[in-house]
């Protein structure tokens, strides 16, 4: 490595610093606002009648709306700017989860979701976009890794904040309608953060002085040319929609875990309270798998296998959370199962940069995404219809665990044709 680049490095380490933060308190807010309404239903679900059907499939209808929008949403941020449209997209989408609130019954319920979708589009695979305009590929998978701790902190910190949360009453509303509100505040204060302190490039980073600029754009410069540049010629390429399987399949845990797994700690006979400090367990050791093998895919470069080794650890803990035993072991199982999803999203996502740039990269990041979004609709609707089918929630455990074999079998198969040039 020459000085040059050590020194754009240092450089892009403190704007690392600078931004990552930032950027993770996005997320967890994003990811919380999303997944509260796995702790509403606790309460939310016997007041307004809904079965476990109903709430499984409702929950799902927001990656709908996810899909419609997302390919546009970070097409526009392209030309508008990182700045604007993040903070855009966080106040909208904060609003909207509020107003859930005031859910009446099962279609104001599946509009809102909906809605929530539309307003949410655009924001993780901007956040993607935006990752590449500031650091190279080098250092992207632990960088990564810190965004997608983004989130089990949000379940570390929500888990037991919802869970007091629904404790609340008064004023005519129940304790779930003060958690969707209450919630939805930092989220709206993060999206005027957003736009005073989120830079769009480094470029225009006031942090920075001009020689510091020049240092960093050419470091980024020096990045290997990928294959694909252009929209339309992403589009035409056979790898870009391969790989929605296994980002589809690692997903599809990542919701059937988070809407449901509140109410299966719950059903072990915890109370709302004690659910919630159960559930940190889970999601501070899944911190540790994530960054371990984060740091091991920048280490090493082989990215392709770290998101294999990532979707058999969730194969792992999903058949332990299957076969259980006693709660520690389903605790266990959960874990790891935490663990592996949430790692490989991160690894995931270091793999398409490695063919595309440019435009083509911007639209990949948002069509995978969008498409591969769509198994938190499957997800949580599944395992709604089969503990109403089942009266258990082992069976759906045993459907997560074969997804993420799944997962692990396609990216293995697809290793060797997504590679640097």
């Amino acid at each position: 490595m020459t000085a040059i680049q050590h020194e754009a490095d240092a450089i892009l380490r403190r704007a690392a610093w600078r931004l990552v933060p930032l950027i993770l308190a996005m997320y967890v807010a994003a990811f919380l606002n999303r997944v509260n309404v796995g702790f509403a239903a606790l309460t939310m679900n016997q007041d307004l009648g809904f079965s476990p059907e109903v709430f499984g499939w409702g929950t799902g209808v927001f990656f709908l709306g996810y899909l419609v929008f997302e390919v546009p949403s970070n097409l526009i941020m392209e030309r508008v700017g990182a700045r604007i449209w993040m903070a855009r997209i966080m106040i909208t989408w904060a609003l909207v989860s509020m107003a859930f609130a005031f859910v009446q019954g099962p279609v104001m319920f599946f509009l809102l979701r909906f809605v929530l979708g539309v307003a949410e589009a655009g924001f993780y695979p901007g956040i993607l976009l935006y990752f590449t305009y500031w650091f190279p590929s080098a250092t992207r998978a632990r960088i990564l890794a810190l965004f997608c701790m983004g989130i089990p902190v949000s379940n570390i910190i929500g888990a037991p904040l919802s869970g007091w949360l629904m404790g609340l009453a008064g004023y005519g509303l129940k304790g779930w309608q003060w958690m969707y509100l209450l919630e939805g505040i930092p989220t709206i204060a993060l999206g005027f953060l957003a736009w005073w302190g989120l830079p769009d490039n480094p470029r225009k980073a006031g942090f920075l002085t001009e020689a510091e600029k020049d240092i960093v754009m050419a470091r980024l410069a020096a990045e290997p040319r990928a294959q694909v540049h252009g929209f339309g010629d992403m589009l035409k390429d056979w790898r870009v929609w391969a790989l929605i399987i296994p980002d589809f399949c690692i997903v599809f845990g990542i919701y059937a875990l988070g809407f449901w797994m509140p109410q299966m700690v719950h059903a072990m006979g915890y109370t709302i309270k004690q659910t919630g400090y159960i559930l940190v367990i889970p999601y501070t050791a899944s911190l540790a798998v994530l960054w371990v093998i984060g740091l091991s895919s920048d280490r090493t470069g082989k990215r392709a296998a770290h998101f294999v080794i990532s979707a058999l650890v969730a194969v792992v803990g999903f058949g332990i959370a299957a076969i259980g035993g006693n709660d520690a072991i389903v605790i266990l199982g959960f874990c790891l199962a935490s663990g592996g999803v949430y790692s490989g999203l991160a690894t995931f996502w270091s793999v398409p940069p490695l063919f595309l740039g440019g435009s083509a990269v911007a639209g990949a990041f948002a069509l995978i995404n969008s498409v591969a979004n769509l198994s938190g609709f499957v997800g949580p609707g599944l395992m709604g219809w089969l503990l109403q089918t089942t009266g258990s929630y082992t069976i759906g455990m045993y459907m997560c665990m074969g997804v993420a074999l799944a997962a692990a079998l396609s990216m293995a198969v697809l290793a060797r044709h997504c590679r640097a040039p």
